[in-house]
């Protein structure tokens, strides 16, 4: 399965949302009007049958003589009704008469020309009476009052349009729309942004719920392609990424997906388990570990998170691996102590590389909502952030948020997530992200 397809599956609440929604603005003041005519699909062609191969030769039959000509029968006369006698006149010369050709003398047989009956005048064959003709009664069509197909659209194999519920873009409508983008925590200033640019020049248009998806979804591709960017790759040794994120927010799952598919890529990589105040992200960061078969960097429980990097930064240069990535204890963004400590991690890896770290990643759980904004702000004062990783879409109805961050911040999103598996968390592609928000099939996504 493709990664769009899992995307559109698992983000059926924001999709289905949004549908339910745009539907039931068209239906509020749309009226019902032809549509297009929709494409017949051809009868797939039956592939070409070998010739059977004969079990015996055939016998050429012998020649047979040519058939002698036969003589060509003679046409019987038309019998035309004498006249009667009383009516019988003499025949009056034609002033015009019409020359006769003389025979081809290449013709094999000679066909004699028949005399005209006595009492009609040569060539005037527009006197000879003619039998009337006969009137046939017309059926009437019972189908007369169907609705029949145009011939362009018979020619192009097009089946006869459906009705389409479409409705007057007026201020109403727009304003109906950005309630629901705003509803799908999409921001007000966002939302407003992409209605005035749908509505600039379809102002006063008469539009259907399919169009109106394809210009969201064209709104939402703008906006995200600017920051769709992959995670970069520098060629300092060891690149040190820094990983940080509320409580809950799938910070060392990323990590463990982030390892794995870097080690299935080529690259060494060491992760340091730098939330030493939960035993449970430890062990799942080994799992994860032995997995991808990838070094995990340990600590006793409440030593300090800060040291622990200093040392896991020495022993990944010591080792000449290409990453390491290191986890962060979850923490909330209004915790002035716990944001002090990141700050503590921060300055500390900087005496080993002035440069470190060359990767700050944001790990925001989608199911927030307008929550996330506030996250990055603090977030970016205080660790620099330089990339975001969105998790857990398959869980919200208000996957409109990362469109939100993009408009806001133009923060490059680096990856997202729908899932727990390895392959769950993949690139961001703009536009299959807003096919699947908007709920277009996957031929509209490119």
């Amino acid at each position: 399965m493709s990664f769009f397809r899992k995307l559109k599956d698992r983000l059926t609440r924001s999709s289905s949302k949004l549908e339910e929604g745009l539907d039931a603005i068209v239906e509020e003041g749309g009226t019902l009007e032809a549509g297009e005519p929709e494409e017949v699909p051809a009868p797939p062609e039956e592939p070409d049958r070998p010739a059977e191969p004969d079990p015996q030769p055939r016998p050429e039959p012998d020649p047979q003589p040519e058939p002698e000509p036969q003589p060509v029968p003679e046409p019987e006369p038309e019998r035309v009704p004498e006249p009667a006698p009383e009516r019988r006149h003499e025949p009056v010369p034609d002033p015009y008469p019409v020359p006769q050709d003389p025979p081809a003398p290449s013709t094999p047989t000679e066909v004699p020309q028949n005399d005209p009956p006595a009492g009609i005048p040569a060539g005037r064959p527009d006197e000879v009476p003619q039998t009337p003709p006969v009137e046939v009664p017309v059926q009437p069509d019972r189908m007369e009052d169907a609705p029949r197909p145009g011939l362009l659209n018979r020619l192009l194999g097009r089946a006869p349009a459906k009705p389409v519920m479409r409705r007057v873009l007026d201020d109403d409508m727009l304003e109906q729309l950005e309630d629901l983008l705003i509803a799908s925590d999409m921001g007000v200033d966002t939302a407003t942004r992409v209605t005035a640019n749908m509505a600039e020049g379809r102002f006063g248009r008469r539009l259907s719920t399919d169009e109106i998806k394809r210009l969201l979804s064209s709104e939402v591709t703008r906006i995200m392609e600017p920051v769709a960017q992959p995670l970069p790759i520098y060629a300092k040794r060891p690149q040190v990424v820094l990983v940080v994120g509320v409580n809950g927010s799938g910070k060392t799952t990323t990590i463990g997906k982030l390892a794995s598919q870097f080690r299935a890529a080529g690259k060494s990589v060491v992760i340091a388990a730098c939330d030493t105040f939960r035993a449970a992200a430890v062990e799942q960061l080994q799992v994860w570990g032995e997995r991808a078969g990838v070094p995990v960097l340990t600590a006793p429980q409440g030593t300090d998170p800060a040291s622990l990097a200093f040392d896991a930064m020495a022993r990944a240069e010591a080792e000449g691996a290409d990453l390491l990535l290191i986890d962060t204890a979850g923490r909330l963004q209004n915790r002035a102590d716990l944001m002090e400590e990141l700050a503590k991690i921060v300055r500390v890896i900087r005496k080993k590389d002035d440069s470190a770290p060359h990767n700050t990643l944001l790990v925001l759980d989608a199911t927030t909502g307008q929550n996330a904004l506030s996250q990055v702000e603090i977030f970016q004062k205080l660790a620099d952030v330089t990339g975001l990783v969105m998790t857990k879409l398959d869980g919200t109805a208000k996957g409109g948020v990362l469109v939100a961050l993009a408009d806001r911040f133009g923060l490059p999103i680096h990856a997202i997530g729908v899932g727990e598996q390895i392959d769950d968390l993949a690139p961001f592609d703009p536009q299959e992200f807003a096919a699947a928000l908007t709920g277009l099939p996957e031929d509209e996504a490119a």
